[in-house]
């Protein structure tokens, strides 16, 4: 979808989704943040940060967080609602074109990867999965009823995640609405 479709539903609404206010958002953002296997990160990335709720939860456990949009009206508003923490950047990407060139210790790939579809969703695990540090998590967390306009489903999306990464996921969350996994690339023993 392009970036004009998410400007617009931000600009119309700041919070589309409901995360700031939504019972299920909450509550779907807390079991993803208990899904982490440790309190500390040095480095995460957010790609598809949306207004920044769950990057200002992230934020806490992060050394150094780079949350990045598609949309500039949600960098806007994400960079509004982490305004004063030193430990975050904000930036606008076109995935996977832009995905930076670094290692992360956390990745988490929030309702993304429908949105991007095939060859592209692939092609961004794929780089996810690289810049990927030792002893890092990738936690990824999408909706599993099919999406308007988009031509994979969050099991779909989640397929492809443990593809590129080559192992099963060592968490799993399955709800009839979401599904919630994270991917160990464990330090050698």
């Amino acid at each position: 979808m392009p970036p004009e479709h998410f400007d617009r539903l931000y600009r119309d609404d700041p919070d589309p989704w409901s995360f700031r206010t939504s019972w299920y958002e909450k509550r779907k953002r807390d079991l993803l943040l208990a899904c982490l296997p440790r309190m500390r990160f040095r480095s995460g990335y957010e790609p598809a940060c949306a207004n920044g709720e769950t990057s200002f939860e992230l934020a806490r456990r992060v050394d150094h967080l780079l949350c990045a949009d598609y949309s500039g009206e949600a960098v806007a508003l994400a960079r509004q609602r982490l305004a004063g923490l030193g430990n975050v950047r904000v930036v606008r990407q076109a995935l996977p074109e832009q995905w930076p060139q670094a290692r992360f210790e956390l990745i988490v790939l929030g309702e993304l990867g429908y949105y991007l579809g095939g060859q592209a969703w692939q092609r961004t695990c794929r780089k996810a999965a690289a810049s990927l540090a030792q002893g890092g998590v990738l936690l990824a967390c999408h909706w599993r009823h099919p999406i308007e306009g988009c031509t994979l489903t969050g099991d779909e999306v989640h397929e492809a995640i443990t593809l590129a990464m080559g192992f099963a996921p060592s968490v799993q969350h399955l709800e009839t609405d979401f599904r919630l996994e994270l991917w160990a690339n464990e330090a050698p023993g």
